[in-house]
């Protein structure tokens, strides 16, 4: 974890983006909340808030055109490239996942999909999602915090007219990740 970490500041700014995303879901027409259930709906589901899920990773960039096709939720596919892999400790052991950037979309985001062991128990079922953004070039960035109080369901968890990509067994993480969105009651 980064020498300058501020909790107060980190937990003001995670329930602001949280709110955020509340109001988003509740009111907009790219919403992933079918028109006829925004007025019922009060909120996503949260764990509670956990500097432990805020780790610092390695990168270590994957220097080739390595493609990953990744099945959808819709049984179609999706192709992504493999940008880096992430190293960090989790539960006192090293762990990894694989960052990937879409073929066709482009841009500076990376794209984490993962599975955990919260997957189709506490979390939906297909696996949850991080992006982020590295400063300047990733073949040039040392390391990353992935915070996992950032976890998202995709789309299709609230919708299923959504295609979603389906987290590859290399993204498979086997420990519980309690950060992030969880279903509602779990």
């Amino acid at each position: 974890m980064s020498t300058n970490f501020d909790e107060q500041q980190w937990r003001a700014e995670l329930e602001g983006h949280r709110d955020h995303k509340d109001d988003f879901f509740a009111t907009e027409r790219q919403s992933p909340i079918p028109a006829d259930q925004r007025d019922a709906f009060d909120g996503l589901s949260y764990f509670d808030p956990d500097p432990a899920y805020r780790v610092e990773a390695s990168i270590d960039p994957i220097d080739s055109d390595d493609t990953i096709t990744m099945e959808t939720t819709v049984e179609t596919e999706q192709e992504y490239e493999r940008v880096a892999l992430l190293a960090f400790e989790l539960a006192d052991e090293e762990r990894t996942l694989v960052a990937y950037s879409g073929v066709t979309q482009g841009g500076d985001s990376l794209f984490v999909p993962f599975r955990d062991k919260t997957t189709g128990q506490q979390t939906y079922g297909a696996g949850r999602y991080m992006e982020f953004e590295v400063d300047g070039e990733v073949t040039a960035a040392d390391t990353v915090v992935l915070d996992f109080n950032l976890a998202y369901h995709p789309f299709c968890a609230y919708n299923d007219a959504f295609a979603c990509p389906l987290p590859p067994e290399e993204n498979w993480l086997d420990v519980p990740i309690e950060a992030g969105e969880k279903l509602p009651d779990a």
